[in-house]
């Protein structure tokens, strides 16, 4: 994990997701990193969430750039992120398979793709050997 305030963007992701291609969108996660939102608190970082109005499960939001995160919450001032590889969002997916819903990849656009999550965890989890 690299980062905080701003990381450097894929361009692996970015044209994975540009290109609609879920199998390049795997491919970038196991091989470059992808930008994780971060709740601005004290302390160890925390992996912001986000959820729909009182649903029981969450979301995921992972983005190519921290400026796709930016672009999504553009009245926020603290835009807290890190840069996951595949073996911190493996273990991330892992440790909260039964609490997430979906994964999306950046939602606030040009190019979103959703992915259920277990689907995520299984293409981190590919072995290539």
């Amino acid at each position: 994990m690299i980062g905080q305030n701003s990381v450097p963007g894929s361009l692996q992701l970015a044209a994975a997701l540009k290109a609609q291609d879920a199998v390049a969108v795997a491919f970038a996660l196991r091989n470059d990193h992808v930008v994780v939102p971060m709740l601005p608190v004290d302390g160890p970082p925390q992996v912001r969430v986000f959820r729909r109005g009182e649903a029981d499960r969450y979301m995921l939001l992972l983005f190519s750039s921290t400026e796709t995160y930016q672009q999504m919450v553009p009245d926020e001032a603290d835009h807290r992120v890190l840069a996951y590889d595949a073996a911190a969002l493996r273990e991330f997916l892992a440790d909260n398979i039964g609490v997430l819903e979906a994964v999306w990849f950046d939602v606030a656009g040009p190019h979103t793709m959703q992915a259920a999550p277990q689907d995520v965890l299984d293409a981190l989890q590919l072995d290539t050997r």
